[in-house]
């Protein structure tokens, strides 16, 4: 079959894209990827065996996206290129990339009667509500969530299948809309089994006299490191050497709050590294977390770092945002702490510091539930029955 994926964005990169096309193309399929470009990129390549077809795009457009449920000019503008696209490749098949482009996609698609599904590979709705620009004027009267939750809701209803990324995704999208469960696939985001494999050149942390608390990803407000840094004057009296490493974009209101708590000397701001790095990080460490904030968006998300903490055996302490603490606790893979509460996660902080057989346990179970049953190879398997069934 001739998959279309359509992206309203550059490629690479976009991982939950990438893997889910090579898994198509194992499968005998032909993937087509629509994506744009702003830059003199080739506008036709092959990348690991997806067939990228590029659109010139400019800096009005990736403005007017932002706006595609408040005025229709994006879908307008968007629909013409995916038209060509379908048209050009011969697609049978469509497989929306998000829901910013899927109102020009659905009206791409409308004389030709193809089988459509929408990838949800978030909550963009409530998201959005924390989006710092959409806080301010002229954003907050132009751009509303709930407009573009009225819009998920009829696109979801429109198309052949809807694709998320959790089961709690998939409850609250069934609840909410009233679709059939059936129409539903799980694919979740897991790790590649070349991400934990072939490591060795990484060495564990040979400093025993460091506690590393490790952090990688985006490092805005709702990933909840503040809860982490207000721990780090209370944990300091209990492990002198503690250290708390942030790999993520450099956070100026988490900066300045470990100066002003005067701990900075406790807080190793790494700044956004490669992922090929994240595996030197995650054995370096002695702890990995995701202090997540609660919002419908995190409760029915997991972020892929999980899954990277527990491939490499580290215990984790995640905030008790449901879909992260539900899989922590049925695995045994971690401590849960209360989501923005600073003392319960200095405490959970201490129990594990003080619990070195603790830790070696919940890295056994985590690596193991990775390996025999949350790798990608395996998690994919929705995906690929799905367009077998079609």
């Amino acid at each position: 079959m001739r998959i279309g994926m359509i992206l309203d964005k550059t490629f690479p990169p976009d991982p939950r894209m990438h893997n889910e096309a090579i898994e198509l193309i194992k499968s005998g399929h032909e993937v087509f990827l629509f994506c744009l470009t702003y830059l003199n990129q080739p506008l036709e390549e092959v990348i690991d065996g997806i067939q990228v077809k590029r659109y010139k795009s400019n800096n009005l457009e990736y403005k007017l996206s932002a706006l595609a449920y408040t005025i229709p000019l994006y879908s307008i503008f968007m629909k013409k290129k995916i038209t060509h696209f379908l048209e050009k490749f011969s697609i049978e098949a469509v497989h929306i990339h998000d829901m910013v482009v899927a109102e020009a996609v659905l009206n791409a698609c409308k004389k030709k009667k193809l089988p459509v599904m929408l990838d949800l590979h978030e909550n963009r709705p409530q998201i959005m509500k924390f989006y710092p620009h959409l806080k301010k004027f002229p954003q907050n009267v132009l751009i509303s969530p709930k407009k573009w939750q009225k819009k998920e809701e009829e696109f979801v209803k429109k198309v052949d299948n809807v694709i998320v990324v959790t089961e709690e995704a998939k409850e609250e999208v069934c609840k909410r809309t009233k679709i059939n469960p059936d129409k539903v696939v799980v694919v979740p985001n897991t790790v590649r089994k070349s991400f934990f494999e072939e490591q060795d050149n990484f060495e564990e942390n040979s400093e025993r006299d460091i506690f590393n608390l490790l952090y990688i990803g985006d490092t805005g407000k709702r990933r909840g490191l503040a809860t982490a840094i207000k721990s780090l004057p209370a944990l300091k009296k209990e492990i002198e050497n503690i250290q708390l490493v942030i790999v993520g974009s450099v956070n100026a209101e988490l900066k300045k709050l470990s100066e002003e708590l005067k701990v900075e000397e406790q807080v190793s701001f790494e700044g956004w590294q490669e992922e090929t790095t994240f595996p030197k990080y995650i054995k370096q460490s002695d702890v990995c977390l995701s202090p997540l904030h609660r919002n419908l968006h995190h409760d029915t998300t997991h972020a892929n770092k999980l899954f990277q903490y527990m491939s490499l055996r580290k215990p984790l302490l995640v905030s008790d945002a449901t879909a992260q603490k539900n899989i922590v606790e049925k695995v045994n893979a971690g401590l849960v702490h209360e989501a923005k509460n600073a003392q319960d996660f200095t405490d959970k902080v201490l129990r594990l510091y003080k619990d070195e057989l603790l830790r070696k346990e919940l890295g056994e179970k985590g690596e193991a539930f990775i390996q025999n049953k949350f790798t990608w190879d395996k998690t994919s398997k929705g995906l690929v029955n799905l367009y077998k069934s079609l």
